[in-house]
């Protein structure tokens, strides 16, 4: 670059009248050349990289090549070219500067350590080694990332997990580094810049304490992707329940379904419980879990006028006919009679109910089969036997999830009584005022059990 910046500067110099632009316009130029270069040797080194290191991976039976590749250390390498040029071309117009300021004073020479020739060669200089310094970081941080990948296909990462560690290191590595930078721009030692950081560590960490522990929040969350901008999370502490739309080093900021917003400190979101619900939004469907309440009162054995009945419905068809069987099978053989309800088996009104439900969902258009199914029973309380359905909506809109839910529930409510099962629901202030209306007016009670 010497060359071409002396060829460039003697050619200037023989056009007339340019003699005072000949130095900076041979500079200038120069400099747009070395750029040029640069960025060329990195594109050609890059291209060549790619092109070996890709045709090596697809040969090789390995898979932490492969990982290498993913996570581009060797494209980060590639940097090194347009680094050593700059900083070895830094310094093309000293010679030349040199020799014009040989004749001139000390004192001269002191007020032209400011001259752009000295301030470019500066510049460039501290580009390069903070191109230098970044690269380190760009290559190592890969390395790690690429580390932990091939250290997650082995079978201690189940049980000795190491992204923690590498996380902190990572954090080291950074401070370091811009430790580091900020000496070259100040061209001091790095040590007195660690020492002066020491001595006013106390005082930094009570001023910036909020902005520190955002600071560290921030890399924990993006680092164990626990959230990000869309997510919908429910933090009820906070008061928090919708999308994420913004993720600073403060504060997270998070849109309600009723469209207020609710400010979220970002170490909060470490320190604290949260539900996100992406996981869901990524699954195969949105979990439906309700219980109705059956009246323990209408639970029965199934008698031969609820049996012709729940045989005249296809769904369950099939199975009240081969379950009744099997039980004739079962009685028979040990000879228990049909007077004999509690020695033999019997079906039961909430137990065919229960298999509806089953075969019903099964068949249902919007419900997942393939993940978790469950219809259950829970412990029975003074409200009732909970008869539960625990199962996943293929619909995970909000509107068309909860539209699908209610039609289901809507169905088993009107078809329970057809199994002489009733829904338990505390009295009401009508119940209460028909039942003091009985009591006070027989006549009343005599014709309604008359209707029925």
């Amino acid at each position: 670059m010497r060359t071409v910046y002396k060829f460039l500067l003697d050619t200037i110099r023989s056009v007339e009248h340019l003699e005072f632009f000949a130095k900076p316009g041979a500079a200038f130029a120069t400099l747009i050349l070395l750029f040029v270069m640069a960025w060329l040797g990195h594109f050609l080194t890059r291209q060549i990289i790619i092109k070996i290191v890709n045709r090596i991976a697809l040969r090789s039976k390995t898979s932490w090549d492969d990982m290498l590749v993913n996570r581009k250390v060797f494209r980060n390498l590639a940097h090194l070219i347009p680094a050593f040029i700059l900083y070895h071309s830094a310094d093309f117009s000293y010679p030349i500067i040199h020799q014009e300021l040989t004749e001139l004073s000390e004192a001269t020479l002191s007020m032209l350590a400011k001259d752009y020739y000295f301030s470019l060669a500066g510049f460039l200089t501290k580009t390069a080694q903070i191109y230098f310094v970044f690269i380190f970081i760009f290559v190592l941080n890969s390395l790690l990332n690429a580390g932990l990948d091939i250290y997650n296909t082995t079978p201690y990462a189940m049980h000795r997990p190491i992204k923690g560690y590498l996380q902190l290191f990572k954090i080291l590595i950074f401070s370091l580094s811009g430790i580091l930078i900020i000496s070259i721009l100040l061209e001091r030692d790095p040590t007195v810049l660690l020492a002066g950081l020491g001595a006013m560590g106390a005082v930094l960490l009570l001023i910036f304490k909020d902005s520190i522990l955002g600071f560290v929040a921030s890399i924990q969350l993006s680092g164990n992707n626990m959230v990000k901008i869309g997510d919908w999370v429910e933090m009820r502490s906070r008061g928090a329940d919708g999308t994420v739309i913004d993720i600073s080093l403060n504060t997270v900021k998070v849109q309600n379904w009723d469209r207020t917003i609710s400010t979220i400190p970002t170490y909060s979101m470490v320190s604290e419980s949260f539900i996100n619900w992406k996981g869901m939004e990524e699954s195969g469907g949105r979990r439906i879990k309700r219980a109705i309440n059956i009246d323990m009162n209408s639970i029965k054995l199934c008698d031969s006028a609820l049996m012709n009945r729940l045989e005249k419905f296809l769904l369950i068809r099939d199975y009240v006919r081969k379950k009744e069987e099997e039980i004739r099978e079962y009685n028979k053989e040990r000879n228990i009679s049909d007077e004999d309800i509690i020695s033999g088996r019997r079906q039961t009104n909430i137990g065919v109910f229960r298999k509806y439900l089953e075969v019903y969902l099964r068949q249902h258009p919007m419900v997942n089969n393939d993940m978790t199914f469950l219809v259950r029973h829970l412990h029975p309380t003074e409200k009732g036997l909970p008869v539960e359905i625990y199962v996943f909506c293929k619909d995970k809109a909000w509107a068309r999830y909860e539209s699908i839910q209610a039609d289901i529930f809507d169905h088993i409510l009107a078809v329970i009584p057809e199994f002489d099962l009733r829904v338990f629901q505390e009295p009401s202030g009508a119940d209460i005022k028909q039942g003091l209306a009985n009591l006070y007016n027989p006549n009343s009670f005599e014709q309604k059990s008359a209707r029925d």
